[in-house]
């Protein structure tokens, strides 16, 4: 459509994304069609939207930092105790966790495609499931986790970990210092998706945080 003004200061971006529009019309089509059933559409989205992603994940290390009979069953079978909470499904049937400490970081990638552990970090970025991830990881991680923005002591080791079909990690960052005085809640705010795949490091709580 010709623009037929000079003001080029309203919100374009208001507008859906060409791939959005795409999907949108997609899925008129089924439905019109009888193929999918709308309300389904709409539980699936509710699905990943709330009720899974990395604040499920921040909670499991949350709990793991403050409750050290936590941290010992969940190193031993994520599996069952992430299952325990609730955050079990598909993409999440098979979990270890690993846990960052003064001499070694962890970092998960899936050289083989995107898995990923859906139930406790939501659906993976786009940058995961990208060949140069995948292929540096496993090559390079230090260069990649600097790329990340994190850099390592020498004295560190990395170790990098291979996701599949049949096992799914998730990483326990370093509880940062300070923070013995914060609740459930301000803790899992200081929990990035990014320090629970290993390319990034829990955050330090915001100055006069309490």
């Amino acid at each position: 459509m010709p623009h037929d003004h000079d003001d080029h200061t309203h919100p374009h971006t208001l507008l859906p994304s060409d791939p959005a529009l795409r999907i949108k019309a997609l899925e008129t089509l089924l439905t019109r069609k009888g193929l999918i059933d709308p309300q389904a559409l709409d539980a699936i989205i509710d699905t990943y939207e709330n009720r899974i992603g990395p604040r499920n994940g921040a909670h499991v290390v949350v709990k793991a930092w403050t409750d050290p009979a936590f941290r010992a069953a969940l190193l031993e079978d994520a599996t069952k105790v992430v299952s325990e909470l609730g955050y079990y499904g598909r993409q999440g049937e098979h979990m270890v966790a690993v846990e960052n400490t003064d001499s070694v970081h962890n970092m998960v990638v899936c050289t083989l495609c995107s898995c990923y552990p859906w139930p406790l970090l939501g659906i993976p970025p786009t940058w995961y499931k990208s060949d140069a991830y995948r292929a540096r990881a496993v090559r390079e991680p230090r260069k990649v986790l600097a790329d990340f923005g994190v850099a390592l002591p020498s004295d560190v080791a990395v170790r990098v970990w291979d996701s599949t079909a049949e096992v799914r990690y998730l990483v326990i960052p370093r509880r940062p210092d300070g923070t013995d005085g914060l609740d459930e809640k301000a803790l899992m705010d200081l929990v990035t998706r990014d320090s629970m795949i290993g390319t990034g490091l829990a955050h330090y709580p915001a100055a006069g945080t309490t």
